[in-house]
């Protein structure tokens, strides 16, 4: 792939993002309910890490109860407030009036392009804060039941990359993943590139998986192999689909994953929808997800 092509998808992602913000924007206490923005210590990044939670529309009056908690992972280009400033409050409360989920908080931490991952070079160890310091943090200041059964994941793009991987490789703390247009590769090209397009691909990906990306450990990081080398997910639900025109080709990494996951017997949902790789695309199907991840958690809604 030509380095004008990588800048141009990259750009072009980033830019529908801050479109997408700025059209659908809304103050955080626009919708019922209420949403705040906080940050949490970090030992290991060594610096306060930001993130946003949508809380229960009864958090503040129902003091006695414990909820849910679903994780939401950021794309690439995006930050905390993502899903907040692309209408997700709104959406929310939607699905809440209308009985379509029940209530559990949302969770939605920064990443900045760390894929999720620790880095290849070590030096920013993304998910060993995210599993020993994030969760029990978050775990600990809300009213959360921390258990599994209660205890889901979801993103789009690097998030949805991010939360298969979560998932998968700790399926002892999560009962569900969903995901949207999943950053899923099988295989990273075998070619040779010139510096420029190794700076592309650096644009794209950032330096979590090497500078120029190192093929083998993204092998080694990614769901696929995972998948195939690791033991099957017991209790884990799973969900996830992609555009069929996505403009990065994740459609066909999506299918291989879904071939793989039915090759190893692994139950799970899967599904192509017309649409590219932009928040279009994911606000359309994020209320699928919610409502898969609200299931999960055997909350209580009515019959349609």
């Amino acid at each position: 792939m030509n380095s004008a092509c990588w800048r141009g998808r990259a750009v072009g992602l980033v830019a529908v993002m801050i479109v997408c913000a700025a059209i659908c924007a809304s103050p955080v206490g626009a919708a019922p309910g209420r949403a705040e923005c906080r940050a949490v210590p970090s030992k290991i990044l060594g610096h306060p890490v930001p993130y946003c939670v949508i809380l229960p529309s009864d958090y503040d009056t129902d003091k006695a109860s414990n909820y849910p908690v679903l994780y939401f992972l950021h794309g690439l280009g995006g930050n905390e407030q993502m899903l907040l400033n692309s209408g997700g409050m709104n959406m929310v409360q939607d699905l809440r009036d209308q009985k379509r989920i029940g209530e559990f908080l949302i969770v939605a931490p920064d990443a900045g392009r760390s894929f999720y991952i620790n880095s290849r070079d070590g030096k920013v160890r993304y998910e060993d804060f995210f599993i020993r310091e994030f969760l029990p943090y978050i775990e600990s200041h809300y009213r959360i039941r921390a258990e599994k059964k209660s205890r889901g994941i979801t993103g789009v793009s690097m998030g949805g990359y991010g939360a298969l991987r979560f998932a998968l490789r700790y399926p002892d703390l999560f009962v569900a993943v969903s995901a949207h247009s999943p950053a899923l590769i099988e295989k990273l090209p075998n070619i040779k590139v010139s510096n420029d397009q190794a700076a592309a691909v650096a644009a794209v990906l950032g330096k979590a998986f090497g500078s120029p990306v190192n093929a083998a450990f993204w092998e080694r990081e990614s769901p696929f192999t995972i998948v195939k080398d690791g033991p099957r997910p017991v209790g884990l639900q799973i969900y996830f689909d992609c555009g069929t025109d996505d403009e990065f080709g994740f459609n066909r990494g999506n299918e291989q994953f879904h071939e793989l996951l039915t090759a190893r017997g692994i139950v799970h949902e899967f599904h192509l929808y017309p649409g590219g790789h932009d928040w279009e695309y994911f606000a359309e199907h994020l209320p699928a997800s919610f409502e898969f991840q609200s299931h999960a958690f055997d909350l209580a809604t009515p019959a349609k």
